[in-house]
């Protein structure tokens, strides 16, 4: 089995978990070791699938500010978990092609793996959800095929997207990718980075 076949299908369980209850507080009960590729995957699923409802819920208009300053807060504190979890499924990598030689010729990539797996798993999101709008019972056929279209799409890309990334694998297995991490520097989470909070100091 390929590792985004895997993946995949990490994504889709850890999706269907958080389903079950569909709750942001919901606590994550992941099933696979700690530390573990799979680990790692399903952690971050979990995440997007928090911050996908958390995009939801914000947008109602009818929503109380302080609760939506409450819920800004939320997603900010969960986006900067997101961007470390990328880093650890990069440090994974890292770690496990540490003893690759790389070719004379060997190109840069212009994404890290992990930052491409983050776009493998948000794609899983929006083909559960938009699945979820072709077989409501509410809205007219019109809705139902516009969405039908869009979920081709969305199953197109995931399967491109699945193949890019094994190529990139292979590639850096092989010398032909360099395997490097880029750390994302966030600054407005920083309070010595973000001129906001430290000026307040």
């Amino acid at each position: 089995m390929s590792f985004t076949t895997t993946a995949n299908k990490i994504f889709s369980q850890s999706i269907n978990d958080y389903h079950k209850y569909d709750s942001i507080d919901q606590p994550m009960s992941n099933p696979f070791p700690d530390g573990s590729i799979e680990f790692l995957l399903y952690s971050k699923n979990w995440i997007d699938n928090i911050q996908w409802h958390y995009e939801d819920i914000i947008r109602n208009p009818n929503i109380d500010p302080k609760d939506a300053l409450v819920l800004k807060r939320r997603i900010d504190t969960d986006n900067q978990r997101r961007t470390d979890m990328v880093e650890y499924i990069d440090s994974y990598f890292l770690d496990k092609f540490k003893g690759i030689t790389p070719l004379p010729n060997a190109r840069i990539n212009t994404e890290t793996i992990a930052w491409a797996i983050d776009r493998l798993s948000i794609l899983s999101l929006k083909i559960y959800h938009m699945h979820e709008e072709t077989v409501r019972t509410d809205v007219n056929a019109e809705h139902i095929a516009n969405c039908q279209k869009k979920l081709d799409i969305l199953l197109t890309q995931q399967k491109d997207l699945s193949q890019s990334i094994e190529e990139l694998l292979a590639d850096i297995e092989g010398g032909k990718c360099l395997m490097k991490v880029y750390r994302q520097m966030k600054m407005y989470n920083d309070p010595s980075l973000n001129p906001v909070l430290y000026g307040k100091q």
